[in-house]
């Protein structure tokens, strides 16, 4: 899945928008919602434009590779 460009994330996903590593955070009405990997307050933006970002890897490949 790594590098992907053409599927919209899911909640959990690692992706980049631009040159920001982000994680998403939620998914509301159909608006994908991004936070930076640190966390942290006030750090929550959404995303105008979904073909922009890259998933760099989801959730499930963070699990498997025990860093989730």
């Amino acid at each position: 899945m790594t590098g992907t460009e053409t599927e919209t994330p899911s909640v959990g996903d690692e992706v980049m928008e631009g040159k920001t590593r982000a994680i998403v955070t939620d998914v509301r009405g159909g608006v994908v919602w991004l936070r930076l990997p640190s966390g942290g307050t006030g750090t929550e933006w959404p995303v105008e434009d979904t073909k922009r970002l890259t998933i760099r890897r989801t959730r499930d490949e963070m699990i498997r590779a025990g860093d989730l």
